[in-house]
């Protein structure tokens, strides 16, 4: 069992637990649950803003502890103000420390689309993703049928979330693609052993149908590659360690920035 198997594994038992604390009902009733989301479209393209998904994250399982003094709210604030075309929130507590609640810590702080980054599995979480105050949500290929895939992303279009479809191989892509999805990204992190090489975007670029954005994911530490990879069709860039890794991570997609 690889480290995304064990990932997985522990995910259904976790959203078996979570549907009996939360009721679908009580999802529906949250402050956010009926707000109209940020398109994740309109902020990539948006021309003052620098195609940048900045993620916050306080621990990996191939890196262990990144940076656990951080606070969501400051760090995501002046994300956005640095020009992020939206942020990336780990919701998953086991592997990534993550917490639900740091997807609403957020969103009252930004006005930029957020992406519930988590393993989803369940239309569950598509739900509560909503009621949370994300804009996003991230579908893995790697754990999902492209029956699943199709059902989470049609569920998500009914409540107005966007979709990212993660791919990690052509294989991944040709099977997954749905028309619900808004974007597809390739990351660079094999989530199988945790290498990474932004030269599988490279490989994976003129495979991704026109009509999506195309998102960079990982492995991404300086704007030369940025450019390179804008040369080759991608919108997105998915930058999460770089900045996080710094004691002020905002002050360092800040400083990356100034290179673009």
């Amino acid at each position: 069992m690889n480290i995304l198997d064990k990932i997985v594994s522990y995910k259904k038992i976790e959203v078996e637990r979570d549907k009996v604390r939360t009721t679908y009902s009580q999802l529906e009733e949250s402050e956010y649950f009926h707000r109209e989301t940020y398109s994740f479209k309109d902020f990539l393209l948006a021309p003052e803003r620098t195609g940048i998904i900045a993620e916050f994250k306080r621990k990996s399982p191939s890196k262990g502890i990144i940076n656990d003094d951080a606070l969501v709210k400051d760090v995501t604030k002046d994300y956005a103000e640095a020009g992020a075309s939206a942020c990336s929130v780990l919701t998953d507590y086991g592997f990534f420390m993550g917490r639900k609640m740091d997807v609403t810590r957020a969103r009252r702080a930004t006005k930029v689309p957020i992406l519930r980054k988590d393993f989803m599995i369940d239309e569950y979480q598509v739900i509560e993703a909503k009621s949370l105050g994300a804009d996003i949500i991230l579908l893995i290929a790697a754990i999902l049928t492209p029956a699943e895939i199709k059902n989470l992303a049609g569920l998500a279009k009914s409540l107005d979330l966007n979709v990212l479809l993660e791919v990690h191989n052509l294989e991944e892509l040709e099977r997954s693609i749905d028309p619900n999805l808004d974007a597809i990204g390739v990351n660079n992190r094999n989530l199988a052993d945790f290498t990474v090489s932004v030269e599988n975007s490279f490989k994976l670029a003129e495979h991704i149908p026109n009509e999506f954005m195309k998102i960079s994911e990982s492995a991404i530490s300086d704007t030369d590659t940025i450019k390179q990879l804008k040369a080759a069709g991608f919108n997105g860039f998915l930058i999460g360690e770089n900045f996080m890794k710094q004691q002020n991570p905002g002050a360092a997609m800040r400083e990356f920035v100034k290179g673009l």
